[in-house]
């Protein structure tokens, strides 16, 4: 068998120009490809960084095929990819990861049903087409419950908690016009548990160290690795997103998210088929870094090890951290900053991690929440 493999000084297409990619491309180029990036605008967080731009939409055919005449292989950044162009890009020898994994992930319903085939335990749901559905599924799953857009939303956005059958009418009238939705009974998880596995054109597998996430108001806070849960968690962990990684046929990155309940059970919440922000911590934590891992997967080059040099949290810097990070460099002397170089930094959006390592993680996550960089209001209050 054939393995398709690009070497370095090669160039590497990247769909989107936003800060994964940038992370992306910085692996890539210390590795000595070349990057072209499609992107809506010049000057995005790739962009600043690319050896080649292509100006053109996520679903413009033509910026496409632009991008293809100039690369030896297609990835992308994120899933918001038209599906047009996957399609397209399908039809060529260059886009290794293909696109059933983007269809699927692109679509919440889709996703589940797709877990759920995989034999992976999902919350509860019901589609949701109408304000009757809405009403008969809420009383089926009981309460609280979440009302979710199939597609789009990302950072808490396009959800909505339901308390209670007088919450159903204005969660209809608030999300009833986006399309279908999927109302999901909430599980009352002890931590949220995330595992980022890559696996190459070659076949071969790896699994970076299972994280433990925080969230504030729907945008991730930190991860916390390794994660403080138990051997054999951390074994469901890793076995369930191997499962997903086998039933999807992978290549390249997945991060799965994940629920731990009191009793030991794990849900599977949402996977993203790409590196993600819960797998910051590997830049520097690791012996190789999501985003160097996905280069070596699309590239058909050997997989690195994943194993953990040093406990890590890693903590989002929102745009109304930034100024406060800046000044107060000297709170985390030993920390590793990383920006993304976007145009403004607005309250709510990320602007950039701070991977803070040390020998005693409590002893971290202390020194981040008594820090006045990360101010509780502030941050909960993000965009109210």
């Amino acid at each position: 068998m054939t393995t398709f493999r690009v070497l370095p000084g090669r160039t590497i297409g990247i769909l989107g120009g936003g800060q994964l990619g940038r992370m992306m491309a910085l692996s890539a180029k210390a590795m000595g490809y070349r990057i072209a990036v499609l992107e809506p605008k010049t000057g995005s967080p790739l962009g600043q960084i690319a050896d080649m731009e292509v100006v053109a939409a996520y679903d413009d055919i033509d910026g496409a095929r632009q991008l293809d005449d100039v690369s030896d292989v297609i990835t992308y950044e994120f899933e918001n990819i038209g599906a047009n162009v996957a399609a397209w890009l399908e039809s060529t020898d260059s886009f290794p990861q293909g696109s059933r994994l983007l269809e699927i992930s692109q679509d919440r319903l889709k996703e589940k049903q797709a877990i759920t085939e995989a034999g992976i335990n999902v919350a509860p749901y019901a589609p949701v087409t109408s304000l009757d559905e809405l009403k008969t599924a809420a009383h089926t799953l009981d309460y609280p419950c979440i009302l979710k857009t199939t597609r789009g939303g990302y950072d808490g956005k396009g959800q909505l908690v339901i308390h209670g059958a007088d919450e159903l009418d204005r969660a209809w009238e608030e999300l009833g016009s986006s399309g279908p939705l999927v109302l999901e009974k909430m599980i009352a998880f002890s931590k949220e548990l995330s595992v980022i596995f890559s696996r190459s054109t070659a076949g071969e597998m790896r699994a970076f160290p299972v994280a433990e996430n925080v969230h504030r108001d729907g945008i991730l806070h930190q991860s916390i690795v390794p994660a403080r849960i138990s051997v054999e968690t951390e074994r469901k962990a890793v076995a369930a997103a191997r499962r997903l990684v086998k039933a999807f046929g992978l290549v390249g990155t997945l991060a799965v998210e994940m629920f731990l309940t009191e009793d030991g059970t794990i849900y599977v919440n949402e996977i993203a088929p790409r590196p993600h922000n819960s797998g910051h911590f590997t830049m520097n934590a690791c012996e190789t870094s999501q985003f160097e891992q996905h280069i070596r997967a699309v590239c058909g080059l050997p997989l690195g090890k994943t194993d953990l040099l040093k406990p890590c949290v890693m903590v989002n810097i929102l745009g109304e951290h930034l100024p406060r990070i800046l000044d107060g460099l000297d709170e985390f002397p030993e920390a590793h900053l990383h920006l993304y170089g976007k145009d403004a930094a607005e309250p709510g959006r990320k602007m950039g991690h701070l991977n803070v390592t040390g020998s005693d993680p409590e002893a971290v996550l202390e020194q981040i929440r008594t820090s006045s960089i990360w101010r509780e209001k502030e941050a909960m209050g993000a965009k109210q």
